[in-house]
């Protein structure tokens, strides 16, 4: 799997961080999403997935 995020769509909602901290975090100044890891173990695979379902601004591609 290989993550991408659309930092211009991002509404800092943080469902992302909340729900794979190991692959988004988010900047500090505006909780704009941040990308931590572009292809994730595959144990993170499902909360990977979760997150970008989540993302009420659908600024998380997923390519798998």
């Amino acid at each position: 799997m290989r993550v991408s995020v659309d930092d211009t769509r991002c509404c800092s909602s943080g469902q992302c961080a909340a729900l794979a901290p190991e692959v988004f975090d988010q900047r500090e100044e505006d909780g704009v999403v941040i990308l931590l890891d572009v292809a994730p173990p595959e144990a993170a695979h499902d909360a990977v997935r979760e997150a970008a379902m989540a993302c009420p601004a659908a600024a998380i591609l997923l390519d798998p």
